[in-house]
């Protein structure tokens, strides 16, 4: 627990969570597409800020400190259709896409606060997605990606969170609000 002074087991990710009426509603829509792979429980939907991975308490700590002077506004953010990473002809990834223009502020300030605790500076570029299922082996989802209906859904970001998921289980430790 975080005020035990104990950095939670797992790995630790920033993220932005949809309300439980979004995920209701996308369920809702997707539920005529059969999704490949390993589907992620809806409950665990989120938008990834920043990864962090297995961090000790000092960084963790710091890390917490930073996050907690970030001040931003509630934003905007639309969900709509599906992609796949790498591609749709050979996915390892199925997500929902994600768009908002505070997402990107928020993810470069968060990543701003992880390198002021001393965590090593995120490599790949910010792409916002909700992940609804990981392909192992990679498939050809053209498919669903194409054929999915999956209309605008919108909602406000008031607040995100710092979670660690630990198999297949994910928490919330902290979380921060937008103004």
């Amino acid at each position: 627990m975080v005020g035990e002074g104990l950095t939670p087991q797992g790995r630790l990710f920033a993220a932005v969570v949809p309300p439980p009426e979004i995920v209701a509603a996308l369920v809702d829509q997707l539920s005529p597409i059969s999704l490949p792979g390993r589907p992620v429980p809806p409950a665990n939907w989120h938008i990834t800020l920043r990864f962090v991975g297995r961090v000790d308490e000092v960084a963790y700590e710091r890390w917490l400190g930073a996050l907690d002077e970030i001040s931003r506004e509630a934003f905007r953010v639309s969900v709509q259709g599906l992609g796949a990473f790498p591609q749709p002809r050979r996915a390892t990834v199925l997500w929902a896409s994600v768009e908002s223009a505070g997402l990107g502020d928020l993810a470069e300030a968060v990543e701003e606060a992880a390198q002021r605790a001393g965590i090593p500076a995120e490599e790949r570029p910010f792409r916002p997605h909700l992940t609804l299922a990981r392909v192992r082996p990679p498939a050809d989802v053209r498919s669903q990606v194409e054929d999915a209906a999956v209309g605008t859904l919108r909602w406000t970001a008031t607040e995100f969170h710092v979670m660690s998921a630990v198999g297949s289980r994910y928490a919330i430790h902290e979380s921060f609000p937008l103004k």
